[in-house]
C-alpha cells in the first residue's frame, strides 16, 4: 500500500467518523424534543412520556375515572405508561441502529457502541417491545395495586 493511498484511506476513515459524530449529535438533539403519547385500551387515560420513559403528561379522559375503582384506574395508568415506554424504546432504538452498523464506505468503522442505558434508562429496556419482562397481565397489575401492605398489621 503507498503512502498516499494509506493517507487517502485515514482521511476517508476520519470524514466518515466525522459525519457519523454530528449525526449522532442531530440524533440526540432531536430524541431530547421526542415525548410518545398513549391511551389505555379503556380509554380513561392518556399519558405521555418523554425520551427517557419518564411520565411526563398524565390525563384523565371523559371523568370516566369517577366512577373507576382505585385500583381499576391506576392498572389504566400503568398500563398505558409501559406501553408509551415500550413505544419510545423502539423509537429510540430505530434512530440509533444505523450508527451501529458497520460502515459502508470505510469497513474498518465497525459501528458506535450506544449505551442504551444512558440514553434512557434501564428500566426503559425492560418494558421495550419484543421483551418479556414488565409485560404482565392487566389483572396481574390491577390485583398487585389493591393489595393493602397495612392491612395486614390491622388484622393481626
Amino acid at each position: 500500500m503507498s503512502g498516499s493511498s494509506y493517507e487517502q484511506r485515514l482521511a476517508e476513515a476520519m470524514a466518515e467518523l466525522d459525519a457519523t459524530r454530528a449525526a449522532v449529535a442531530r440524533a440526540e438533539a432531536e430524541l431530547a424534543e421526542a415525548a410518545v403519547t398513549v391511551r389505555s385500551k379503556d380509554r380513561s387515560v392518556e399519558v405521555t412520556v418523554g425520551p427517557q420513559g419518564e411520565l411526563t403528561g398524565l390525563r384523565f379522559l371523559e371523568d370516566r375515572y369517577r366512577t373507576m375503582a382505585a385500583g381499576q384506574l391506576a392498572a389504566s395508568v400503568l398500563e398505558a405508561a409501559a406501553e408509551a415506554r415500550g413505544l419510545m424504546a423502539r423509537q429510540v432504538m430505530d434512530l440509533f441502529e444505523p450508527f451501529t452498523l458497520p460502515s459502508e464506505r470505510v469497513p474498518e468503522l465497525t459501528g458506535v457502541d450506544v449505551d442504551w442505558a444512558r440514553i434512557f434508562g434501564p428500566a426503559v429496556l425492560e418494558d421495550s417491545p419484543g421483551r418479556d419482562a414488565g409485560r404482565r397481565r392487566h389483572d396481574d397489575i390491577a390485583d398487585e395495586i389493591t393489595e393493602d401492605p397495612e392491612e395486614e398489621h390491622r388484622h393481626g
